[in-house]
């Protein structure tokens, strides 16, 4: 590993032309400081093989120019000489511009931030400008040498360079001067509704050396941080530069790379750690009022299917609006019916990450940047795009189409603006529901995989159903050629179950719950959570519920949550558990007849780390000593843990764990107080010492 790319590594958290320089402590040692200079001035001259997207010129120049100084630092160093405290000053001064010199470079020939760079060419110019008048500067100071024992041939360099730093003049190429204005230009072309000069694009990306989808996917990814960081400083000055290059490079990549199959396999590796893996681990976008942007805390679905928090709705309507705030459509009946599923799930999230619903707002990402386009430029090039891929969808040939498909599952990974793009172009689920049921498997797994995105969109779900895609996603679900495929299948059901009349819908198909569980049974660990978050959502249906119970689902969770898998997993089958149980004395039974049932859940109380899984765990036992008393509450009685457990859930768990711990304290306590043991006793010492109201 070189210097350069050891320093990139150490400081792979700084922004972007950020220079963040430590000057050198008062009484360093002359020497320490030398090796130090040397040091640094060596990683920079490591650069002249690099290659410069931009800035060659003004690189190349000031590392030329370091590299002589070099010599002077090693003949210093190699001497020693007595060096007066003006020119310890003058070396520390060099110290800091070396360090903010070699951060610069290391963005300038960034992989991933070329485009970038180059429409801040005139800023970067200025920084290396900059850092050469400090050079210049501190050179002033030490020449004349007289005062330091030096070479003469040493002195004729430095001088050399003092006089080229003090004519250095760094401006931007004229090539980059191109370069930019052909941006500018695509950019105005995309914000009047046209379709970009292919020639001129292309030869931007020669310019920039971007050769492959890979390396457009690598810049779109960059851009898409930055976005996120700006959004979160409330830097909106960024935001239409930023949006409009993520636009034009979304653009390319979609119409212009032909060599997409080889990010593929890697593309999904990291969406696959990405994505939602588990009920508690929801996208806390999908949490927030289209209104207000803040997390729901009482949410209500209206006439046109769409969802906000209740008092934000209700403004809205005693305003004397009378549509739907997000699609314009008139309202029906201004009836507000509770979300109660989405309201559970919220509760869970913030339940398992210690968060109120006031202050989530400050701790989750803001959503606006994926619900906006940031700019013209953007909202035109990727309405194009979208248009684009329609046609591809429609009438392209085969590699076309699961290309099309591919760029679909790109587009609207992270933006809701995106999805809402691709689901108003109206042939685009109903191509992807046709592309699902193909008989290759990488059409098939990219297909499926732009429908769960698409469908995390009420509309995306709506238009999914009203095109009959369910059945074609649960033959997939159930015999998809890849276990991706499956997983990716039981994603698109759970986000399609969010809707009441979806979740009666799904379960009267008779293979859809027996599919899910199967793929918990044999699935991938993220099939395994994507499947049972399907399940919860399908049994806020009471009807699904008995239909879950008779597929066996009480015992397939029972096994996964005797098998290692990760604590959040293990929640979630809780969650599962808990609901079933609430209700259904059949459930109980099941696990009271499950082999050391009862002890797995007691263990589970003690061991798992999420309040919300303690919760539930509270919540299945308090069902087991109701529907099974007479054999659970004895040996619950007899945990010797228990007790002491419940009462911490009181003083330290949620309200919910708090309010069941207490019902179920009641039904131990009057069991003992029946029952000649010492136990009683023991209870009210620890109640009394707690004070349990």
């Amino acid at each position: 590993m070189t210097r350069n790319s050891d320093h990139r590594s150490s400081n792979s958290a700084r922004r972007i032309f950020k220079f963040p320089a430590v000057r050198p402590c008062e009484g360093i040692s002359p020497a320490t400081l030398l090796q130090s200079l040397i040091t640094t001035s060596t990683a920079i001259c490591s650069y002249s093989s690099n290659f410069f997207p931009s800035q060659r010129r003004n690189a190349r120049e000031t590392i030329r120019q370091v590299s002589i100084l070099s010599i002077l630092l090693e003949e210093f160093l190699n001497n020693l000489p007595t060096l007066p405290e003006s020119s310890i000053l003058c070396l520390s001064e060099l110290h800091v511009a070396f360090q903010k010199l070699l951060f610069l470079l290391e963005d300038c020939t960034r992989e991933d931030a070329k485009l970038l760079t180059l429409m801040k060419s005139y800023f970067v110019s200025t920084q290396f400008q900059n850092l050469i008048n400090v050079i210049a500067t501190t050179l002033d100071v030490l020449l004349p040498l007289n005062q330091i024992e030096v070479s003469e041939e040493v002195k004729e360099l430095i001088q050399m360079v003092y006089n080229q730093s003090r004519r250095s003049k760094m401006e931007v190429s004229e090539e980059d001067e191109i370069a930019m204005k052909r941006v500018i230009v695509v950019l105005n072309q995309f914000e009047n509704k046209l379709e970009p000069d292919p020639f001129m694009i292309r030869k931007i990306l020669s310019h920039l050396k971007i050769n492959s989808h890979a390396e457009c996917h690598k810049e779109i990814l960059f851009l898409d941080e930055e976005l996120t960081i700006v959004y979160s400083e409330k830097n909106d000055r960024e935001v239409p530069l930023l949006s409009s290059l993520v636009g034009l490079l979304s653009y390319c990549r979609g119409t212009l790379f032909t060599d997409w199959e080889n990010v593929v396999s890697e593309q999904y590796s990291a969406e696959r750690a990405s994505s939602f893996s588990s009920i508690s681990r929801l996208n806390p976008e999908d949490f927030r009022c289209p209104i207000s942007l803040e997390l729901m805390t009482d949410p209500v679905t209206i006439s046109t299917g769409q969802t906000y928090d209740r008092s934000s709705i209700e403004k809205w309507l005693k305003s004397g609006n009378l549509v739907c705030p997000k699609t314009g459509e008139k309202l029906t009946t201004t009836e507000l019916v509770p979300n109660t599923s989405l309201r559970k799930l919220i509760e869970q999230y913030c339940a398992e990450y210690g968060i109120s619903f006031t202050s989530s707002v400050n701790n989750n990402r803001d959503i606006s940047r994926t619900i906006l386009p940031g700019s013209a430029a953007n909202e035109k090039a990727i309405n194009l795009l979208s248009e684009f891929l329609a046609l591809r969808l429609a009438y392209g040939s085969d590699s076309q189409k699961t290309k099309a498909a591919y760029e679909v599952r790109l587009l609207s990974k992270s933006s809701l603006f995106n999805r809402s793009c691709l689901i108003d172009i109206g042939s685009v689920i109903p191509a992807l529901i046709k592309l699902i049921i193909s008989s290759d498997a990488a059409t098939q797994e990219n297909a499926i995989s732009a429908l769960s995105k698409l469908s995390k969109q009420t509309k995306g779900q709506k238009a999914i159903i009203q095109n009959r895609g369910l059945h074609p996603i649960l033959a997939v679900l159930k015999n998809g050629l890849k276990l991706e495929s499956k997983q990716l299948a039981a994603a698109t059901i759970f986000y399609i179950a969010a809707a009441k009349s979806h979740r009666k819908m799904i379960g009267e198909f008779s293979d859809a719950i027996p599919a899910l569980l199967s793929l918990i049974r044999d699935g991938t660990p993220c099939g395994k959570k994507n499947s049972v978050m399907a399940i919860f959502a399908l049994i806020f249906n009471h009807r699904n519920r008995r239909r879950a119970i008779t597929a066996g689902a009480v015992k397939v969770l029972l096994d996964l949550l005797n098998s290692p898998e990760k604590s959040e997993l293990k929640t979630d089958a809780l969650a599962v558990l808990s609901t079933l149980t609430s209700d259904s004395s059949e459930a109980s039974i099941e696990i009271r007849d499950y082999p050391s049932g009862l002890q797995l859940i007691l263990r589970l109380l003690q061991t798992i780390n999420s309040p919300a899984g303690q919760e539930y765990c509270v919540s299945i036992l308090l069902s087991l000593s109701q529907s099974c008393e007479a054999e659970v509450v004895p040996v619950m009685a007899k945990d010797a843990t228990l007790m002491s457990g419940l009462y911490s859930l009181i003083t330290d768990g949620t309200s919910h764990a708090g309010k069941k711990a207490r019902s179920l304290i009641k039904v131990l306590q009057k069991f003992c107080e029946t029952s000649s043991s010492g136990v009683v006793k023991e209870m009210r010492r620890l109640e009394e010492s707690i004070n349990v109201r």
